[in-house]
């Protein structure tokens, strides 16, 4: 299948670029405020650490399973591949965005495995990015796929599986 030409000249930011980096200072957030503000330590010992290391495990695995589902057609950027097809088992099944899921549920447990309210704040702030990202690249995935995105998006929620 030959490239759009246009895919090769699109600039960093017509991809999403900017969702890009803007997200790389939010996931380091994510991780290291629970480290600095917790009042719990690495090893859990509580109820609550323990739902939080389960629940960063599970998105941990979401978010794996994610990327690797997308396989070649993985990319940073918002804006989907040209030669890429529209993913919606698997995975992807359940959740439209499950790389994006998956960090959120793991920031949250990440975030109760430290016992962080700061933490549990940043997760707050990440789920609301993921979410205006999802937004923005799911007006491009309808542009590229039509009808077929248009009922997928009924059929399956953004985030959580039959919630959201």
């Amino acid at each position: 299948m030959a490239e759009n030409p246009k895919s090769n000249t699109e600039s960093f930011i017509e991809r999403g670029g900017l969702w890009v980096l803007a997200q790389i200072p939010i996931l380091l957030l994510a991780f290291l405020v629970p480290i600095w503000t917790g009042a719990a330590g690495f090893v859990p010992r509580q109820p609550l650490q323990i739902a939080g290391v389960v629940l960063a495990v599970v998105g941990t695995v979401v978010c794996v399973l994610g990327l690797r589902q997308l396989g070649a057609a993985l990319t940073p950027f918002p804006r989907p591949l040209e030669q890429a097809a529209l993913r919606s088992s698997g995975v992807y099944a359940l959740v439209r965005h499950p790389i994006y899921s998956g960090l959120l549920v793991a920031t949250v447990g990440w975030s109760l495995w430290w016992l962080s309210t700061p933490g549990l704040l940043v997760a707050v702030a990440a789920g609301i990015f993921f979410d205006r990202k999802a937004a923005y690249e799911e007006i491009w995935l309808g542009d590229k796929y039509r009808e077929q995105y248009a009922e997928y998006r009924k059929r399956v929620k953004k985030f959580l599986p039959w919630i959201y």
